[in-house]
């Protein structure tokens, strides 16, 4: 395992003390405020749930936080590779009845309660490790797939079990909501994306208009981007569609969020199409309300 006791790279993820058999009322009051720091505009999206599916729905989103702020930091790749097995060891010691991390002792109720699937934990981080170990550019549309899978999909699927939905009924929705979630991220992203030298238009869809050069910046310039950017728009358009489709097999209650989910990022889709591709650094405008949520997916899935 590996044992970082301090990090000087703006990280606080290490946060080792020695395991017990419960949580004291001082360290679940530590944890509550964690969370409830950690996730300001969550909690407040968040307070007519039930409290324990609350508190696991506001942990998950800390979890996936502090995760993505190992890909985003300024750390380099090796450590950034051994914070990410680090948490590997985090989550086999959560579901060994063990955890040690402020918060994975914060998911300890949540992952019996709600019967959280081990394997979705650990491919979010594998969807991190993605892109921590390189600079992704120009995937392969498998690449992509497998990207948006394990950074959205498994994220969007602990939330539903969270949230009542039932484990059968519980794939479809976030398979598909989730991946239209990450091409719209991917598309209203381009700039920000190409300045830290990534680029997520996949390769064949490139290919396809013409662009066989993958530095971000050169494809970006190129008249043939709108063709590509719209093509990959059809394909969140057609995600977002079945993942409506895909609401009706499940609780109204359990899908409100990702009802709202849905729906602020079929706007955002939208004023990009409106916008256009000439002007990536111009941001669209969205209500307020449509704002907050797509803070909250991106505070889960970095998109």
């Amino acid at each position: 395992m590996v044992t970082l006791e301090r990090i000087d790279a703006g990280s606080t993820l290490v946060n080792r003390r020695a395991p017990g058999p419960a949580t004291s009322p001082t360290e679940e009051a530590s944890i509550a405020q964690r969370v409830r720091t950690g996730s300001a505009s969550l909690f407040w999206s968040m307070r007519l749930l039930p409290q324990p599916r609350r508190d696991a729905i506001q942990a998950l989103y800390l979890f996936c936080r502090e995760v993505r702020d190992v890909a985003d930091g300024n750390a380099s790749r090796t450590l950034k590779l051994a914070l990410l097995a680090d948490w590997r060891d985090q989550i086999a010691l959560l579901y060994a009845g063990r955890p040690q991390h402020l918060v994975t002792r914060a998911l300890r109720d949540a992952i019996n309660r709600f019967d959280l699937r081990c394997d979705d934990f650990l491919a979010l981080i594998e969807g991190i490790k993605m892109v921590s170990s390189t600079d992704i550019r120009a995937p392969s549309l498998e690449q992509l797939d497998l990207y948006c899978e394990q950074i959205a999909v498994a994220g969007l699927r602990i939330a539903l079990r969270i949230l009542g939905a039932p484990p059968r009924e519980g794939e479809r929705l976030p398979a598909t909501l989730g991946r239209g979630m990450q091409l719209t991220g991917i598309l209203r992203d381009l700039a920000p994306d190409a300045a830290r030298q990534r680029l997520y238009l996949p390769r064949e869809v490139l290919h396809a208009h013409g662009i066989f050069a993958t530095m971000p910046s050169y494809v970006l310039a190129q008249p043939a981007l709108p063709h590509v950017c719209n093509a990959l728009a059809e394909r969140a358009a057609t995600y977002f569609a079945d993942a409506e489709r895909a609401m009706v097999a499940h609780p109204k209650w359990a899908t409100l969020g990702a009802g709202a989910m849905l729906s602020s990022y079929r706007a955002l889709l939208k004023a990009l199409l409106a916008r256009g591709w000439a002007r990536l650094d111009e941001p669209v405008r969205l209500p307020a309300w449509r704002q907050t949520a797509l803070l909250i997916g991106h505070g889960f899935f970095g998109r």
